[in-house]
């Protein structure tokens, strides 16, 4: 019997500001193809989402149930913030009132669930991500870097209830997405913003008092200054392999 087809396999989904990206996990947690990737487009309101992904999956092989990340507030499947996802044009832009209507309170675990066919867990996506890469080692803190910032908190092992730090105020006025997100980014150049990166890192190490920090996400390999000795970096594909682990109730 191959991989295919012993199952259970994972549908996992990591969404995006910028992109999409799915793949299907055998039972061991891998990837039976190379992660599928569509472009996030705009404006993004649930509907819209739901069938994006369900083309996505279409092109994938067979899979018993659905795991994805998204990058917002969660809880128990459901849609308490949607930065990216409430704008007109993307990150960055002006806030529709419509869509963040449409968003907040979205169930999109069960919108999953009925498109695809097959039962969904949904969860913030650093969360996700976190999964796949933790050790269960004391105080985990994972961070990613992409269009926002996104941040999961494990301590042995286990999930910690989700912290947006995202919208948190960091320096001045400015929050954790103003001041490290992709507009800061291109805005300041990467000298400027890795120099804030590294700021971010004293903060919150001070916040937390992890034991060990775990840096992923698109632009995790733009990072040009040394980590501390107990901070890494994480192959951006996590988002993607924490996805066999919302499964685990030994981990959630």
């Amino acid at each position: 019997m191959n991989a295919e087809t012993s199952g259970p396999n994972t549908l996992a989904i990591d969404i995006g500001g910028t992109g999409l990206k799915a793949s299907v996990l055998d039972a061991a947690g891998t990837m039976l193809v190379d992660r599928a990737r569509t472009p996030t487009t705009y404006p993004m309101p649930p509907e819209k989402l739901v069938e994006t992904l369900s083309r996505l999956a279409a092109s994938l092989p067979r899979f018993d149930r659905v795991s994805a990340g998204f990058p917002g507030m969660v809880r128990a499947g459901r849609v308490l913030t949607a930065p990216h996802f409430v704008t007109k044009d993307g990150p960055g832009t002006e806030v529709a009132p419509a869509l963040a209507e449409a968003w907040a309170g979205f169930d999109l675990a069960a919108a999953l669930a009925a498109a695809l066919g097959q039962p969904a867990k949904v969860v913030n996506d650093a969360d996700m991500q976190g999964a796949a890469v933790v050790e269960g080692n004391g105080l985990e803190l994972v961070v990613t870097l992409g269009t926002g910032v996104g941040t999961g908190l494990f301590y042995e092992g286990r999930l910690c209830p989700h912290l947006e730090l995202a919208h948190h105020p960091l320096r001045k006025d400015q929050t954790y997405n103003q001041r490290l997100g992709e507009v800061a980014r291109k805005q300041v150049g990467n000298k400027k913003w890795n120099k804030r990166v590294a700021d971010a890192v004293e903060v919150l190490h001070s916040l937390f008092n992890f034991d060990h920090l775990f840096i992923g996400g698109g632009n995790a390999s733009k990072l040009t200054f040394e980590l501390p000795a107990n901070a890494s970096l994480v192959d951006n594909a996590a988002g993607i392999l924490g996805g066999i682990k919302l499964w685990d109730r030994e981990a959630l």
